[in-house]
């Protein structure tokens, strides 16, 4: 039998991924018990972890399981994961070996790692999750990498149809947010992915300098037009934001200057404004539109604390959904 990896969303069908949305409503609603007695979960975390390690442990117990967690350099050997390196460094274990090794004693290998060098070109291959994928023998899950955080993107797909009910035609935007840091941009990249897979006409909000992948792009646009939905990219933030059901505050570091600390940091100077606030909030679809956001989030900084605790506020069900979703996608892969 064929394995099945989940590196990202866009990898799966549209109706496979509708499948996966509607076994997590009936895990939600309490209709499935269950289904991984006696499986086991590795869970690898090269890079720190809240939601995803508890919401997968909690999974997998929750259905019989069990998930054992791995850091590499703390509880475990320093991992090395450049395929044509001499190991005479600080590292000890090669990813080819360990993604061997856990095959034997796993169900299914789940994998985080940011991304850690200065050159986008390399990173942007996702070369760690990909070589997990290509050396394990059981499937591989992404909890999030350099290009991807796929059990995001349908925690937010399921917190959209929640709050929203039909999402076809309605607007979601993406909105770049100021942050003390360069971060990631595994996470908005799927947030838009998700509303593309909805139907949705997606805004991503950006001040010059700070777009997404070209592929992201790319692969954005292909799904929202397989799906009725659009893709428009635009510095005019209070624009984007008027009329939206959805708000997406998110950080990302400018790609343009990957690897380079002070221009980045530069490029940010002044932008601080770009903040999800109450009364961009009452600019939203009726002054109604929901707010959201994949935590850990910069109280007052990427959001205010008014929007967070208002009764607009989605980020809370967005977590709970990671639950859930993470219990239809394990049923799915190994149950």
């Amino acid at each position: 039998m064929t394995k099945r990896d989940f590196l990202a969303m866009e990898d799966w069908s549209p109706e496979q991924i509708d499948h996966l949305l509607a076994l997590a409503v009936r895990c939600k609603r309490g209709e499935i018990d269950g289904g991984l007695v006696k499986k086991v979960l590795a869970m690898v975390f090269m890079d720190p972890s809240l939601r995803t390690r508890a919401s997968m442990e909690t999974a997998m117990f929750l259905h019989g399981g069990h998930a054992l967690c791995l850091e590499p350099g703390k509880g475990s050997w320093a991992l090395e994961t450049d395929l044509d390196v001499v190991m005479d460094g600080t590292t000890v274990e090669h990813i080819i070996e360990m993604a061997r090794v856990l095959s034997r004693y796993a169900d299914a290998i789940a994998v985080r790692s940011f991304p850690k060098g200065s050159d986008w070109g390399v990173e942007r291959a996702d070369h760690t999750i990909r070589n997990f994928a290509r050396y394990s023998d059981k499937p591989v899950i992404n909890l999030e990498s350099s290009r991807r955080h796929p059990c995001q993107g349908l925690a937010d797909a399921l917190t959209l149809r929640e709050h929203l009910g039909e999402t076809r035609a309605k607007r979601f935007v993406l909105m770049w947010a100021w942050h003390p840091k360069a971060l990631p941009t595994a996470v908005p990249a799927s947030a838009a992915i998700a509303a593309a897979h909805l139907g949705m006409q997606v805004t991503i909000a950006r001040p010059a300098g700070y777009d997404l992948d070209r592929d992201d792009y790319a692969t954005i646009r292909a799904l929202a037009d397989q799906r009725g939905g659009s893709l428009e990219v635009t510095d005019d933030v209070d624009g984007a934001i008027d009329g939206a059901h959805a708000v997406y505050p998110k950080a990302w570091g400018s790609l343009a200057h990957f690897g380079n600390p002070e221009a980045e940091r530069a490029g940010r100077e002044g932008k601080r404004d770009w903040r999800l606030t109450a009364a961009r909030m009452r600019m939203t679809a009726g002054g109604q539109g929901i707010a959201m956001h994949c935590l850990p989030v910069r109280r007052n900084v990427e959001m205010d604390g008014e929007v967070l605790d208002g009764p607009q506020s989605a980020v809370i069900d967005e977590a709970e959904n990671r639950l859930h979703v993470q219990r239809a996608l394990l049923l799915e892969l190994i149950g």
